[in-house]
């Protein structure tokens, strides 16, 4: 099947010299120079279209070959979507940080007396929002007070002067208070929102699907069958989603490839995820570890994910969390999709995360062609809006 060499490259027989595409190195047709000989034989089940398991998850995240790693996303990226590296004009809007839940790892959220807690009125949730957007992203705490039509009143008031924007909302943690505050199903809680206008759901509270960190970090917040249970109805609905995985805690690898092999048996069943994000845990003043994961782990973690993922057909680099620099570097390593512009994120930034609070335009098509890929503008659905050639 294959021949190794010394030197760890491998040769693919029925691979030609060179490829019929002009300027596609080697790599790009079979051959690695491989340092790490635990990679050669996932590389061989890339090549054949075969799908990976838990033990090539936890020998990609255990790799120090990043080169060839690297390599090996950078393939499957481009047999999904070539060069071309996604971002979107969005906003995040939080309207409040007011939270039920007392999540161990969470900077953003405070209790009703708290300093630091805040509540948007409708003015400011409008102020926040332009007819320059393609997305709105909302999310927030748990509200004690806050009744599910002031929600639906947010989406309304967005939709109702800003109609174009497409309403990006709500993590399936707060689908599912809404349904307990408004005594209501799923499935009609969705089905109001919809009417408010929502066109997709984000990924977050998903956090890493391990009864044993949910104990320890989240053990009030709902766990991953009730998060599945609402993304698969949604999904049956018609209503996209995302899904995210918060790493760099006090998970293991293995709890890590876990929880992404559990999102990827959920696509093969209920189809609707648009994308994956690998969300780089803030240590903030939270006191969990003392510091971020290394650039190196980021790297290795999106492109596990790439590698792992095969059925979602899209993978992001989420600047916020991962800086500037990182998330360039990781358009190389499977990700195709840098977020958007942001305009003002709170619930990072609450745990001190040290990328921008906003990114325009012109310097997410820098990042993007600075890692030598091709920048397209989308809206909250994918659908292109221009490829800055």
């Amino acid at each position: 099947m294959r021949n190794v060499h010394d030197t760890g490259k491998v040769d693919f027989p029925g691979l030609p010299d060179r490829p019929d595409w002009p300027d596609w190195p080697d790599w790009e047709v079979g051959r690695i120079d491989f340092q790490d000989q635990a990679l050669i034989p996932i590389w061989e089940k890339v090549l054949q279209n075969r799908r990976l398991d838990r033990e090539d998850g936890v020998a990609i995240l255990n790799t120090w070959d990043v080169v060839a790693l690297g390599r090996m996303a950078d393939h499957v990226k481009r047999t999904k979507s070539g060069d071309y590296v996604y971002f979107v004009i969005n906003r995040q809007l939080n309207p409040t940080n007011v939270c039920v839940l007392d999540c161990k790892f969470c900077d953003f959220a405070a209790k009703p007396k708290d300093p630091h807690a805040y509540e948007m009125s409708m003015d400011e949730v409008l102020s926040r929002c332009s007819d320059e957007l393609s997305e709105v992203h909302i999310v927030g705490g748990l509200h004690p007070t806050w009744p599910f039509e002031k929600y639906l009143d947010i989406q309304r008031a967005i939709h109702e002067a800003h109609p174009k924007i497409q309403i990006k909302a709500w993590t399936a943690v707060e689908i599912d208070w809404f349904a307990q505050i408004a005594d209501l199903s799923i499935e009609e809680v969705l089905g109001k929102l919809r009417e408010a206008g929502l066109s997709s759901m984000p990924g977050g509270g998903a956090e890493v699907f391990s009864a044993r960190v949910r104990n320890e970090l989240f053990k009030r917040k709902i766990g991953e069958e009730r998060w599945f249970e609402v993304h698969r109805i949604a999904h049956r609905m018609g209503i996209p989603s995302n899904a995210t995985l918060l790493y760099g805690h006090i998970e293991t690898y293995e709890e890590r490839v876990d929880h992404m092999l559990k999102l990827r048996e959920q696509q093969d069943q209920a189809p609707g995820f648009l994308s994956f994000i690998p969300l780089a845990f803030q240590p903030g003043h939270t006191g969990i570890v003392d510091r971020q994961v290394s650039a190196i782990e980021d790297l290795r973690t999106v492109a596990c994910a790439r590698l792992l993922l095969d059925n979602f057909p899209h993978i992001k680099s989420y600047w916020i969390m991962l800086g500037e620099e990182t998330a360039s570097v990781a358009l190389n390593f499977g990700a195709n999709d840098l977020d958007g512009t942001i305009g003002e994120e709170r619930i990072a930034h609450a745990a001190l995360a040290k990328s921008p609070v906003g990114v325009a335009r012109d310097r997410l098509v820098d990042m993007i062609t600075e890692a030598g890929k091709v920048p397209v503008e989308r809206d909250a659905l994918y659908q292109v809006i221009r490829v800055y050639n």
